[in-house]
Parts: structure tokens; sequence; C-alpha cells
């Protein structure tokens, strides 16, 4: 069953994107929890970041490098926050990779 990040790759559902090259799209959070909210997500299908293979390294590494180029895009420059939610109990309520781009407010530390 694709999970509705497949749909929106695939251009089934809508979404509002911001970014998009030959292996990832980035588009706009639904419920953004910052001023800036964008999910970043590899048009490869893998459930969660443990799932990911050594074959992956070059994707994941792919996946760091858009965000700091989608920031920059999105007029945030430097100042965001990556988060990745790995499995239901971190948060992960769709089983697709996905990175969220957080930025336009200050943060606190810890998370959470």
């Amino acid at each position: 069953m694709p999970t509705i990040f497949t749909k929106i790759i695939n251009r089934e559902i809508p979404a509002t994107i911001v970014y998009e090259d030959d292996l990832c799209i980035a588009f706009r959070d639904i419920n953004p929890q910052a001023p800036t909210h964008v999910q970043l997500i590899p048009k490869k299908e893998i459930p969660r970041l443990v799932d990911g293979q050594p074959e992956d390294a070059a994707l994941l590494g792919h996946l760091m490098l858009a965000a700091g180029k989608i920031a920059r895009q999105l007029g945030v420059g430097d100042a965001f926050r990556l988060v990745v939610n790995n499995g239901a109990d971190a948060g992960q309520s769709v089983f697709h990779l996905h990175l969220h781009i957080l930025a336009g407010r200050p943060f606190g530390w810890p998370p959470g």
C-alpha cells in the first residue's frame, strides 16, 4: 500500500512542492510546526532511517545537501532545524523516510 508521500511523488495527490530533483522532493507540511516547515523525502521508498542500506549512503548524504540548498532557497539561510523521527515511538506517522526542515522561529533544547 503506497504511503501519502508516494502518492505525492506520483502526483496522485496535490502538494506545494518547493524543490525536486532526480532523487528527492520537498513540499510544505500541511500541519506546520514553524513558519517554515518542509518535508524532504527520497523518491526511493525507505520506510525508516534504520531501514537504509549501505547502498543508500549516497542518497542519505544527498538529502543532507538538499536540505541546505532548500533552506537557502526558502530564505532561511543557515538557521534551520532538521528532524528525522524513526519509528512510531519517536513520532513517525508516515513510514516513508522524511526529513522535516523547520525554520522561522527559535527552537529550544532539548526538543520534545
